[in-house]
């Protein structure tokens, strides 16, 4: 064959005739997009994404030509990338997804804060590969046992097995997989997981909690040089201080920090910010300094009397565990800190426990399991209550609670009816100790330099945590909206730490900053599931009521290797196997799926196009092969494929116009299972079953 010459994008490229315009933007390291195309097939050219701007001759009056179907000649002038050639592919990939259904990401992941693999990991679990569910929850989560513990699971309220009976029971799964493997992960001395290489960058992260350890951690992997510098003896924070024994044992805690520990970062307890050492002193020693000190002021309840000896903050209470045998204990509050003083008041030696609370138990915000153990454990619930008034004795030591009696009103701007007092109807308890656990808020002492907010927050960005200060980033309960829950810390700390390997790269200095990833989101109900058949989830073991409540040792065992896999075993498996395998973040979407990829390439908006959606099931019709015709987009891959490379063509266009589908002949004789079906599907119509 001849030579040729011809421009793309500027740049003189040698080609061979006969050529296409793919074939050799693609021999040339140039990226033309394209759902259609494969080697081992003849040209189709369905999809119309590889649309290229294209002067035959290098004339003065583009047109648009389909790169994959056109070939290359002689003094060719060619534009991939112009904004007329964007607004095409654009528009095509809109037409392409409003047709598309089903879902990204399963509703699990995408309720997550740190955005765990949820469904992939508890999948492996059925599986019995485990140590690859542990792998696949430690690229987001790298302290699965404690967060697996404490964490209020978000998941599981989304969770469509919901739809047939109960959620898969998510975090008790985490928490399998962290407790049979974080031993593991620094045995014989090892490292498991090791810096990819070493950047010569050094952070500084300030706060040894959830949020700051798992900042350190993804940092580190980057092979930056890090340390944690943490006001209290070990680190932790509130995993540590904040969170009872009973329901989060030290000794494993402190098993997942080594883990982080044994990647290379640094960890220097007893430093004060502002007393050991200064934030203007790190930010000069430093590249990059993370703030995620958390909330460790406990806030006031707001009524005359709350200065009084015996007046005590919840997290102060839960740090301290003092002597409180005999006493009797009111603690105001209704989320998981008030639950937790609550048990643990009882664990100390408590005579009598009440919990105060201004609204009913249906509106409590803590978990209704941490709810319904305390009533087990004898905790009295004091529900439409509230205190007006601390009552001392003549050495100022706290004698009664004066209460309010309460009822619901109107519902106020969080959804939730408001509490309104009933006027004349009061009560009066006798009681020693008085602790507050309403909320948690900043104390800012040493971080003056920073911007704050108007509730006394840091305020950072709501993607990046930059703050005001150059160089400085922001996560976790001292942050915008202030305290939350511990995997909340952990997600904002994966997303600061891709912020910060930005910031650092010099070549980056153009890098456009990131915006929240387009997804295909699908709705179900009852009636898309009532085939399934119904399982019941597995119960979680646990200590006795009465056992319990003496001491400290921790109330549930785990789930056993049968149950977990049985538990595992319920998933629906919604999210979608092609667009799950690979990252989607806020920084970037890098998946199998290339339909995904190329709709945040070009920033799509699909729903313009409003107008009936077909709703047509999964099938198996196709050996070996889940087929989801509400995913195809009629690329035609699959059935050139089993065609012209398999020759069996087993697979046929069905139907005509809008109505068309893919579809299996009635007679599937000629199929050799051999999945290439699936295997060439751009995005996730066919998948593959496993084994």
């Amino acid at each position: 064959m001849s030579e040729i010459k011809l421009t793309i994008n500027n740049k003189e490229i040698t080609a061979r005739s006969g050529q296409t315009i793919l074939e050799i933007a693609a021999l040339n390291g140039i990226e033309i997009p394209t759902l259609c195309h494969d080697e081992r097939v003849e040209i189709f050219g369905s999809c119309g994404l590889c649309t290229v701007e294209i002067n035959p001759h290098g004339g003065v009056s583009p047109r648009l030509f389909r790169a994959c179907a056109t070939v290359a000649s002689d003094g060719m002038v060619v534009n991939t990338e112009t904004e007329r050639v964007r607004r095409n592919r654009t528009n095509a990939l809109e037409l392409l997804l409003s047709e598309h259904r089903g879902d990204c990401k399963p509703p699990c992941t995408l309720a997550c804060p740190a955005e765990t693999e949820c469904q992939g990991y508890v999948n492996l679990i059925a599986e019995g590969k485990e140590k690859e569910a542990y792998d696949l929850i430690m690229e987001k989560i790298p302290l699965p046992s404690s967060i697996g513990r404490v964490c209020p699971h978000p998941c599981e309220d989304a969770c469509r097995r919901e739809l047939v009976e109960e959620p898969i029971a998510i975090a008790a799964l985490k928490q399998f997989a962290g407790d049979r493997h974080a031993a593991e992960a620094i045995s014989d001395g090892g490292n498991v997981y090791e810096p990819e290489l070493n950047t010569g960058k050094k952070i500084a992260v300030i706060g040894g909690g959830p949020g700051g350890l798992s900042a350190a951690y993804f940092l580190r992997l980057k092979g930056h040089g890090v340390t944690v510098f943490d006001s209290m003896p070990y680190m932790g924070g509130m995993l540590r201080y904040g969170i009872p024994e009973y329901r989060l044992p030290k000794e494993l805690l402190q098993k997942e920090i080594d883990v982080i520990k044994s990647t290379g970062v640094e960890m220097r307890n007893n430093t004060r910010i502002g007393s050991d050492i200064t934030l203007g002193e790190l930010r000069e020693k430093y590249d990059a300094v993370i703030v995620a000190v958390g909330a460790w002021t406990s806030s006031s309840i707001r009524c005359e009397g709350e200065d009084l000896n015996g007046v005590l903050g919840g997290i102060d209470f839960l740090r301290e565990s003092p002597d409180i045998r005999g006493k009797t204990v009111a603690v105001v509050g209704g989320g998981n800190t008030a639950m937790d003083a609550c048990r643990t008041a009882v664990r100390l030696g408590a005579d009598t426990v009440y919990n105060i609370y201004r609204r009913t138990r249906n509106e409590m915000p803590a978990e209704e399991i941490e709810i319904t153990e305390a009533e087990e454990e004898g905790v009295v619930f004091k529900n439409l209550t509230n205190p007006i008034k601390i009552i001392g004795d003549a050495q100022n030591n706290v004698k009664s609670i004066h209460l309010q009696i309460m009822e619901l009103g109107e519902p106020d701007a969080s959804g939730r009816r408001a509490p309104v007092a009933v006027h004349g109807k009061e009560e009066t308890l006798d009681v020693d100790i008085v602790i507050s656990a309403i909320g948690q808020k900043l104390n800012p002492a040493g971080f003056e330099e920073l911007n704050l907010t108007k509730w006394g927050t840091i305020a950072a960005d709501t993607l990046t945590f930059a703050t005001d200060l150059k160089g400085v980033f922001a996560i976790g309960d001292a942050v915008n909206d202030g305290a939350g829950i511990a995997v909340t810390a952990i997600g904002q700390a994966k997303k600061a730490a891709e912020a910060i390997n930005i910031y650092l790269d010099e070549k980056c200095s153009k890098c456009s900053l990131p915006r929240n990833p387009y997804l295909v989101k699908d709705e179900k109900t009852a009636e898309d599931f009532k085939g399934e058949e119904k399982y019941l989830r597995v119960k979680m073991p646990h200590r006795s009521p009465e056992e319990r409540r003496g001491d400290f040792k921790e109330i549930n065992f785990g789930f056993s290797e049968e149950q977990a896999k049985r538990e595992a075993s319920r998933c629906l498996k919604c999210g979608c196997r092609q667009a799950m395998g690979g990252d989607i973040s806020a920084f970037g979407v890098n998946t199998d799926c290339k339909l995904l990829n190329y709709a945040n390439q070009y920033d799509v908006k699909p729903d313009k196009y409003n107008g009936l959606v077909h709703k047509r099931g999964v099938n198996t019709d196709i050996p070996n092969v889940n087929q989801n015709p509400e995913k195809c987009v009629l690329c035609g891959l699959c059935i050139r494929l089993c065609e012209e490379e398999v020759g069996a063509g087993v697979l046929g266009f069905v139907g005509r116009g809008y109505d068309t589908k893919v579809k299996a002949a009635g007679d599937l004789t000629p199929c050799e299972n051999c999945g290439k079906c699936a295997e060439v599907c751009p995005t996730g119509a066919l998948v593959k079953i496993r084994n």
